[in-house]
């Protein structure tokens, strides 16, 4: 039987990871992301078992002691060995070589597939799950879910909002759109009275195209391991063009900026009132009051208000952002290490402290729908009550989406042709089947059969 690229390199991981795990001794200390002696934090109860955890959380420390003063099954042994990428390198090198990962990983949702096809990550429906389900919202179960196996616990997530700049609205008599048809209509409005930019969404914010794909109906992908081989693309169909036309439009008429977000740039032209709207997610007032928004001229200026929608009549929350903890294949004991990944960042303690200081927007429903945190009062929208107003509903009315098993290359190709629109180069419907033919080309050189 001939063997696909993608489907080869699971099945080596896989092996690797199985003759790692039968030859590993009890304490499971391997000399790489195993080994329980290169902890951060002190482990209080040492004649208990330990699973070892990579995690970049800013409080995790705190997570990690709340939860080992707490449980006398498990003890958890943390370490930080880098953000994001930085993190998903290192766990990479340790799935080609079946060995060095943690027990327990902190994964971004998007990525889960990417890792869950490499055979890296388990499912563990049956190691607790059902114990926690209604813990989290279906939507946030979704997103840790390749098919019908769960490989992730949702931590925190990024329901999308609309930031804007109350001064701005006020003096040039806007009120917040609530469809992106009045959007652009308020753009215009300011332009014409010789007002600033409406909004950015640069070119390296893939994603929040992707949900504003998914808000006007669009499936980009749908992947299910039962069928390893098939993978369904739809990346051109009339919604995503309808998105990316919206776009291209609002670029050629001189409404919104196309400065690439998260530079020095585009964060001093947020803070001198360059823009009137910033389209993002809940985690954004941290984001923004760590990069210096909010705090000199800009001060006190600052409101939320719900994400614009394409049809008011049928009304789609969207996500961007998130993270959970996924136990790997090379656990010695993947149950003890799904304990942990259920336990940690699911106390009291750990999730007050985490959205009070603007860690984590949390999705354990305890939090979310708690009465402190609906009326929090948030200090960088000058005490509006945001997650009562925008973002508990849109997390609850979130339904969760379906990433694809090779993100990395689809997000960069996704960026490739947003700097082609935002250069005026395409239209956004040739970009959607430029990025269609790109997309579908590769999956098929990784062995996909491609629906």
């Amino acid at each position: 039987m001939k063997t696909t690229p993608v489907l080869a390199a699971a099945a080596t991981v896989a092996l690797a990871a199985a003759l790692v795990s039968c030859s590993a001794g009890d304490d499971n200390a391997d000399g790489g992301g195993n080994d329980a002696t290169n902890c951060t934090n002190t482990i209080p109860k040492e004649d208990l078992p330990v699973v070892t955890m990579w995690a970049w959380y800013p409080n995790m420390q705190l997570v990690v002691d709340n939860f080992n003063a707490a449980n006398d099954e498990v003890q958890v042994c943390w370490t930080n060995v880098g953000q994001g990428g930085d993190e998903y390198d290192k766990f990479q090198t340790a799935i080609t070589a079946g060995t060095g990962a943690p027990d327990v990983i902190m994964v971004e949702a998007d990525r889960i597939p990417t890792f869950q096809i490499q055979n890296a990550i388990v499912d563990i429906s049956d190691y607790g799950y059902e114990d926690v389900k209604d813990n989290y919202s279906e939507g946030a179960w979704k997103d840790v879910s390749v098919g019908e196996g769960i490989y992730g616990v949702p931590v925190d997530g990024g329901p999308m909002g609309m930031i804007y700049r109350a001064d701005i609205f006020e003096q040039y008599g806007i009120t917040p759109p609530t469809t992106w048809e009045e959007y652009e209509a308020a753009a215009q409005t300011v332009k014409d009275a010789g007002g600033p930019l409406f909004g950015a969404l640069g070119a390296n914010v893939p994603a929040v195209f992707m949900a504003l794909q998914y808000q006007a109906g669009a499936q980009p992908f749908t992947y299910d391991p039962a069928s390893p081989e098939t993978i369904g693309i739809n990346l051109n169909d009339d919604a995503s063009k309808k998105v990316l036309d919206y776009w291209a439009g609002l670029v050629e008429k001189g409404l919104v900026g196309t400065q690439d977000q998260f530079t020095p740039e585009y964060i001093a032209g947020v803070i001198g009132g360059d823009y009137a709207t910033y389209i993002s997610a809940a985690w954004a007032p941290g984001y923004l009051t760590g990069a210096g928004v909010g705090e000199g001229e800009d001060a006190g200026v600052w409101k939320t208000a719900p994400l614009p929608q394409w049809d008011t009549s049928d009304p789609v929350s969207v996500n961007w952002g998130g993270s959970a903890f996924s136990v790997t294949s090379q656990a010695s004991d993947p149950e003890l290490a799904a304990k942990a990944a259920f336990g940690l960042y699911a106390d009291e303690a750990s999730l007050n402290d985490g959205w009070q200081n603007q860690v984590i927007f949390p999705l354990n429903l305890s939090a979310l729908n708690s009465p402190e945190f609906e009326n929090y009062e948030v200090p960088f929208f000058g005490g509006q009550q945001a997650n009562k107003e925008v973002y508990v509903p849109a997390a609850n009315a979130y339904t969760g989406m379906t990433y694809t098993p090779f993100g990395q290359y689809y997000f960069d190709a996704f960026t490739e042709q947003l700097a082609a629109i935002n250069e005026g180069s395409v239209t956004g419907s040739e970009a959607a089947d430029r990025l269609q033919e790109d997309v579908v080309g590769y999956a098929e050189e990784q062995g996909f059969t491609v629906e």
